[in-house]
């Protein structure tokens, strides 16, 4: 972030890290269940798509990693840890595009990192599991991927603005 000093910057990103990590233990005590295994409400998300906006980048994807191991460390197992990742790795990629061709709101670049997040588990799913029953999930697992991006983008997009407000100027 330009102008904000190391310490400055050092302390929000471990207020986000805290924060993805709140809504990880959230989101493990909802029951959500919509017939498909696995199915979040990626409310973590929520602070990866701010780290991308108020840090760019390399921030965004550290604190990605960081809530992904810690939240499977403290809340799932190894399993989960294989499956986050791939997810992660998915969303993140492509929300740094989306974010960087200034052409998607951020809803939108968080919808598609809710879709991709869906998709690189499918994928991980695929080669654990080995048969191609598992693209069976593909339709619901892309509309919930927008619906729960969408919400998450709104979200962040009313809480940005007042961050930025509060001396956090974005990328």
């Amino acid at each position: 972030m330009t102008g904000l000093p190391d310490k400055r910057k050092t302390a929000y990103m471990g207020l986000l890290l805290s924060f993805a990590l709140i809504l990880s233990y959230v989101e493990s005590l909802i029951p959500f269940f919509a017939g498909i295994p696995g199915m979040k409400l990626g409310l973590a998300n929520l602070a990866v798509l701010l780290a991308l906006y108020l840090f760019g980048g390399r921030e965004a994807l550290l604190l990605n990693f960081l809530r992904i191991l810690l939240a499977s460390l403290l809340f799932g197992n190894m399993s989960i840890f294989f499956y986050s990742m791939a997810g992660g790795i998915f969303s993140f990629f492509i929300m740094l595009f989306m974010k960087k061709t200034k052409k998607f709101s951020m809803a939108g670049v968080s919808m598609g990192g809710g879709v991709f997040h869906n998709i690189g588990q499918l994928l991980t799913a695929f080669c654990i599991v080995g048969t191609e029953g598992i693209f069976y999930y593909t339709p619901a697992l892309l509309v919930m991927g927008v619906v729960t991006g969408g919400l998450n983008g709104i979200i962040a997009g009313q809480t940005y603005p007042r961050l930025a407000h509060n001396g956090l100027h974005g990328k």
